[in-house]
């Protein structure tokens, strides 16, 4: 912006010294052709007029803004733009702006929220499942026990009771063996007598029932 002014103002000394010369010339030319000292007068002040509208007509020539007289005017104008803009950004667009800043930042932090919550029901599901599952696996632990002795019980109870039927079965057939074998004894007993007395009375001898009975039981008692 300094560079701009500095060459503005070499500008207008530029049109001030080429205006200069051609104002003397005709202030010379005025007296040469004029005797009185009115014609110079004029003369003069018609060349300050020249010089005058020299330096407006270079002025116009330039940038406006660059016009050094107008400064204070654009620096107040300025100072109030700036003013009206900032009290538009503090007012109106600024709280726009942190109203969606914090509008948004709300979202966000509720949706943190939420999925935080979320995980921590999942993590409570996922506790109570385990839990479930471990109760379920303990339920089932004490229901296969429980049948497991139940049926222990009923076997038991079935091995008892076939004992107790082969143990009735044995004493049954050893009593019956018992009754055979002694059944088998007598009739041996009684073959055996008869047949001794038939051999005693076939060597001619009296068959003695006691002595046969003797001699009978005696060898039936050897042979057992």
């Amino acid at each position: 912006m300094f560079s701009l002014l500095q060459q503005a103002a070499t500008t207008a000394a530029e049109t001030d010294t080429h205006a200069a010369p051609a104002n003397a010339d005709a202030a010379a030319a005025a007296a040469g052709h004029g005797a009185d000292a009115t014609h110079a007068a004029e003369a003069a002040g018609a060349a300050a007029h020249a010089t005058a509208d020299a330096g407006h007509a270079a002025q116009s020539a330039g940038m406006p803004q660059l016009d050094v007289s107008t400064f204070g005017n654009q620096i107040f104008w300025l100072l109030v733009t700036l003013a009206v803009l900032y009290w538009v950004l503090s007012k109106v667009a600024l709280p726009r702006i942190d109203a969606i800043i914090s509008d948004r930042q709300g979202a966000i932090t509720g949706d943190l929220m939420q999925a935080e919550e979320f995980k921590k029901k999942a993590k409570d599901a996922e506790a109570a499942y385990g839990k479930a599952l471990a109760d379920a696996r303990t339920e089932a632990g004490k229901i296969i026990a429980a049948q497991k002795a139940d049926i222990q019980k009923e076997l038991d109870a079935a091995v008892a009771k076939a004992d107790a039927e082969i143990s009735a079965r044995a004493a049954e057939s050893e009593t019956r063996i018992a009754a055979i074998r002694d059944s088998a004894t007598a009739d041996a007993r009684s073959v055996a007598r008869e047949v001794t007395a038939e051999l005693v009375r076939a060597f001619g001898g009296k068959a003695d029932d006691a002595a046969i009975d003797a001699a009978v039981d005696a060898r039936l008692k050897g042979a057992a």
